[in-house]
């Protein structure tokens, strides 16, 4: 089964890295990130290439506490076969707006 995407948006479970010792968990989660592409997109791991922001988002909270999810965009270049990891920002302000009362 061919995989020929162009592009897709995926939210990324990162629970798994979780799993093992604090002191290591944002690398593995990078690790965790560029393996789900690479398997989703049919690509080897050395194509993906996942741009700053999204690193930047990953360890945000500190190499012991990254994010449990994560939306990303993947888009693929046919000309040389690489995939680039973008990062989809959610308006949180929007989706957990205030309560109405009445």
């Amino acid at each position: 089964m061919p995989k020929d995407k162009r592009e897709a948006v995926y939210t990324v479970p990162l629970g798994r890295v979780y799993w093992g010792r604090r002191s290591n968990r944002a690398a593995r989660a990078v690790r965790y990130l560029r393996r789900f592409i690479a398997r989703h997109f049919g690509v080897d791991e050395d194509d993906v290439i996942i741009y700053n922001e999204v690193n930047e988002y990953i360890w945000s909270r500190g190499i012991e506490k990254p994010p449990r999810r994560i939306t990303v965009k993947a888009v693929k270049d046919p000309e040389t076969g690489t995939v680039k990891v973008l990062l989809v920002r959610a308006k949180k302000a929007a989706a957990g707006g205030q309560a109405s009362s009445g």
